[in-house]
C-alpha cells in the first residue's frame, strides 16, 4: 500500500482534473483525416492557452500491444488497419505507479504516439521535434497533462511525442537467449517510434529530412541512448540532451539479480532458476509486478548509490534488436551521432529535486560520513580500500570542508547530488563529443527562477524554496496541468519564448542563435576551452548571457578518480 498523498499532491491532482475539463473547452468540432503507412487515423483541430489552433492525433499506434508472449520482449511493428481509427484522445500511459495518488496506474497496452501540427500541408515541410519524457525510467507519460504542445507550437514545427515501457516491463533483463528478453525493450520502443516517425511525418507536414530529438532526465538519457545505438542511424539529425546522458549512473543499472527478487517480492515460491522465473514474471498480474517493483533495492544498495532495479543495461548477447552491445563510454566514441549537432546541459540546482526527501530522512546524510560510496559504482572499488576512502574524503572536504555530510549541511549535499548524478556525467559527456565528434555541441545551464512558475521545486519543495530545480526548464517548453496564462510582459513569459525560441531554431537549422538582437551569442565548446578547463555556457536566466561553467574545479575532483581510458 502507497504512502498517503499530501494535500499539495491532492491539489495537484483536481488541478489535472480541471486541467482536462479546460482542454475539452479549447477543442474544435473539426477533424481531419490523415493516411499512414499502417491505415488512416482521425484527428481533432484544438486551441493552445493563447489561442493558436493546431492539429492534434493522439494515440495512433506505432508497435503491437506488448501483451501476452509479447510481454518485456523488443517491440513488434503494428497490424495495418483499413477503418479510420480516432485518434482524438490521448493514450494510456505505460503501466507504473501514480507519481501523485502512489497507486498503480496505466496500461502495458501503451506503445502510442501523438502528433501535434499547425499545418498539414505547408508549402515546405517543417522540423519535426520529438519528445521523450523522463522519470527515472520508472514512471513517465506522452499526455497533454505534462506536455501539451502550446508553446512550442508558436513555431514552424511538428511535435511529435512518443511513449515506452518503464520499470520491469521495459527493462527486464534474462541472462538466457532462448528468452529473447536481453533488456532495454523500453529504449527498443523508442527505436521503432522513431522508425514511424521517419516514414510517416511528411503525412502531417513534418521532414523526414530534418528530425530533432529532445527529451529530460531520463528523457535526456534517452536521447542519448538513441544517438548511440546503430539502430537510429539516419532516422534523426540534431538531438538535445536536457539533465540527463548515458553516463548518468541513474541511467545504468548494476545487475543484482533483479528478476528473481523481482518474482520472489510478487509471490514467486520456487528456485532461482531463470526459465521458472520467467514463466512466473510473464503470467504475473502488472500490478503485482508494480507493486513488488516499489522498494526492491536493499539498505547497502541505497548506500552504494543505487536507486533503480529496472534500467538500461549492458545487453548480455546481442540481437537483431540490440541497442546496447557494449558500455555506453565505448559506444560514444564511435557513435554515428559525432556527426549530427548537439545541445546539452541542466538545471544550476539539480539536487533541488531530493530536498524533501532528504530533509525528511537526515540518516540518509550521517551514513554518508566519509563519502567513500559516493564515489561512482562505475569504478569497481573495493570501499574498504586505502584509495576508496582517499576518494571519499576528498570529495567530503570538497564539499563540506572541515564538515561532515548532515542536515546542516543538506545544500553542500544537494550540490555534491547535483553534480554526481547531472553535471559532472554532463561534462563528461561534453569532454567525449570534443574529443571524438565533428558537429557542434553546445551547452547550456538553466538558471531562470520564478517564484509560481518553476514547477518541480514548488512540488519538490514547497513554496518557500527558492532556486532552479530538476525539471524546472519544462515549464518553459510545455504547457501543463499547474500552468497558467501568462501575461506576455512577465519575465516567464519571456523566458517561454527564448527557450522555445533557441530549442525550435536548432532544430529547424542546427544553431540555437535565434535572436538577430544577438546573433551567435551562444558557441559550440571547443577544442581550447576543454583543454584548458575553461568550459564556458550559455547561462539562461533572465536574461542570455555566456559564462563560466560554475564549479568546473569542483567538477575536476571526480575527473581526476578516473583514467583516461575510463573518463571518455
Amino acid at each position: 500500500m502507497g504512502t498517503m498523498p499530501t494535500l499539495d499532491q491532492i491539489k495537484l491532482g483536481l488541478k489535472m482534473v480541471d486541467f482536462k475539463v479546460q482542454q475539452r473547452r479549447y477543442r474544435s468540432k473539426e477533424k481531419t483525416i490523415v493516411s499512414t503507412i499502417y491505415g488512416p487515423v482521425k484527428g481533432v483541430k484544438r486551441k493552445s492557452i493563447y489561442g493558436d489552433a493546431y492539429f492534434s492525433f493522439e494515440k495512433i499506434p506505432f508497435a503491437k500491444p506488448p501483451l501476452g508472449e509479447l510481454r518485456y520482449k523488443a517491440p513488434q511493428p503494428p497490424e495495418p488497419w483499413t477503418e479510420v481509427r480516432s485518434c482524438t484522445s490521448t493514450g494510456p500511459k505505460p503501466l507504473q505507479k501514480h507519481f501523485v495518488f502512489q497507486m498503480t496506474d496505466g496500461s502495458e497496452d501503451c506503445l502510442y504516439l501523438n502528433v501535434y501540427t499547425k499545418n498539414l500541408e505547408p508549402i515546405k515541410p517543417m522540423p519535426v521535434m520529438v519528445w521523450i519524457y523522463g522519470g527515472g525510467f520508472q514512471f513517465g507519460e506522452a499526455s497533454r497533462d505534462l506536455y501539451s504542445p502550446d508553446y512550442l507550437l508558436r513555431e514552424d514545427v511538428v511535435i511529435i511525442s512518443i511513449t515506452y515501457r518503464v520499470g520491469p516491463f521495459g527493462f527486464l533483463c534474462m541472462q538466457e537467449p532462448e528468452f529473447d528478453v536481453p533488456g532495454n525493450a523500453g529504449l527498443k520502443d523508442q527505436v521503432m517510434a522513431l522508425r514511424w516517425v521517419k516514414a510517416n511525418c511528411l503525412r502531417f507536414g513534418g521532414d523526414p529530412n530534418n528530425i530533432t530529438l529532445f527529451g529530460d532526465s531520463a528523457g535526456g538519457a534517452s536521447v542519448h541512448y538513441m544517438m548511440l545505438t546503430e539502430q537510429t542511424r539516419g532516422l534523426f539529425h540534431k538531438a538535445i540532451c536536457m539533465s540527463g546522458t548515458v553516463l548518468s549512473p541513474w541511467a545504468q543499472t548494476p545487475q543484482r539479480n533483479w528478476p528473481y527478487r523481482l518474482a520472489v517480492t510478487a509471490g514467486y515460491t520456487g528456485e532461482n532458476n531463470e526459465k521458472d522465473v520467467f514463466e512466473f514474471l510473464k503470467n504475473a498480474k502488472g500490478a503485482d509486478i508494480v507493486k513488488a517493483n516499489e522498494d526492491l533495492c536493499t539498505d547497502e544498495e541505497k548506500k552504494e548509490r543505487i536507486g533503480f532495479s529496472f534500467g538500461p543495461v549492458v545487453e548480455p548477447y546481442v540481437t537483431d534488436h540490440c541497442v546496447v552491445p557494449t558500455k555506453p563510454i565505448e559506444m560514444m566514441r564511435n557513435a554515428w551521432s559525432n556527426n549530427i549537432p548537439m545541445i546539452i546541459g541542466g538545471v544550476s540546482n539539480e539536487g533541488l529535486l531530493l530536498y524533501a526527501d532528504t530533509k525528511n530522512k537526515p540518516k540518509l546524510l550521517n551514513e554518508l560520513n566519509d563519502c567513500r560510496y559516493v564515489v561512482p559504482l562505475e569504478l569497481n572499488m573495493d570501499r574498504d580500500s586505502e584509495l576508496c576512502k582517499e576518494y571519499g574524503y576528498q570529495l567530503r572536504t570538497t564539499y563540506y570542508g572541515d564538515n561532515f555530510p548532515s542536515i546542516e549541511t543538506l545544500n553542500e549535499y544537494l550540490l555534491m547530488v547535483s553534480h554526481e548524478y547531472f553535471w559532472f556525467p554532463i561534462y563528461r559527456t561534453i569532454l567525449s563529443r570534443v574529443e571524438y565528434a565533428k558537429a557542434p555541441t553546445y551547452l547550456y545551464r538553466f538558471d531562470f527562477d520564478s517564484k509560481h512558475f518553476n514547477h518541480l521545486r514548488i512540488i519538490s519543495c514547497g513554496k518557500k524554496v527558492r532556486g532552479t530545480c530538476h525539471g524546472d526548464d519544462l515549464s518553459y517548453l510545455f504547457y501543463n496541468s499547474v500552468a497558467r496564462k501568462l501575461k506576455k510582459h512577465t519575465k516567464e513569459y519571456k523566458c517561454i519564448e527564448r527557450l522555445v525560441g533557441m530549442w525550435t531554431h536548432f532544430a529547424a537549422h542546427g544553431n540555437p542563435n535565434y535572436d538577430s538582437e544577438h546573433p551567435d551569442i551562444w558557441k559550440p565548446v571547443s577544442e581550447a576551452a576543454v583543454e584548458k578547463r575553461q568550459l564556458q555556457c550559455l547561462n539562461i536566466t533572465d536574461e542570455l548571457k555566456v559564462i563560466d561553467v560554475p564549479d568546473i574545479k569542483k567538477l575536476m575532483v571526480w575527473e581526476s578518480f578516473y583514467t583516461r581510458n575510463e573518463l571518455l
